[in-house]
């Protein structure tokens, strides 16, 4: 079904002019050395604008990557810059998808577009299955360290270990 869907956007959703202009806006980013990590996100997102049906944008470190120090800096830059832009577009061309019927699809996938056009970089793009497991493994690790479970390496969050409570004699008085 996602081939599908992508045929379709790429050829009527947008995905022809869209991914194009995000693989612009990377190479006038890359042009200097400081945009290079800018414009390597660009062309990550690109590959996203041109098909993005059966894919996700998550946070690198959902998926196991190490935080890249001053990637908050250098998203607000690039916000000013052009992120701001490209999403206002996305946003503009996903409402007017989403005025009809049969083209909501193509309205929602702009949407989760633009919202990478705030921060792409720290993101990576990977199937929507994977994205749902890794918010899932994450939701089960942030509740195994509220609740105090201890995490075995190689176990899924859901089959940690409770910590062993001392068992305390209990008085079998009768009354």
């Amino acid at each position: 079904m996602s081939f599908v869907g992508n045929l379709l956007w790429f050829v009527f959703g947008g995905g022809i002019f869209y991914g194009t202009l995000w693989v612009l806006a990377g190479c006038l980013w890359s042009i200097t050395i400081i945009g290079i990590p800018i414009g390597i996100a660009c062309f990550r997102v690109a590959s996203f604008a041109y098909l993005p049906f059966g894919k996700a944008l998550v946070p690198a470190e959902i998926v196991g990557e190490k935080a890249v120090a001053g990637s908050g800096i250098v998203n607000v830059i690039w916000c000013i810059f052009s992120g701001l832009w490209l999403s206002i577009a996305h946003v503009l061309t996903g409402l007017g998808y989403c005025c009809t019927i049969i083209l909501i699809p193509f309205g929602l996938a702009h949407f989760k577009i633009a919202q990478a056009a705030f921060a792409p970089l720290g993101k990576r793009i990977v199937r929507s299955e994977m994205a749902k497991a890794a918010y899932a493994a994450a939701a089960q690790a942030k509740i195994a360290a509220a609740t105090g479970q201890m995490m075995q390496p190689g176990i899924m969050p859901q089959q940690a270990v409770m910590p062993q409570q001392p068992v305390m004699p209990q008085n079998n008085v009768q009354q």
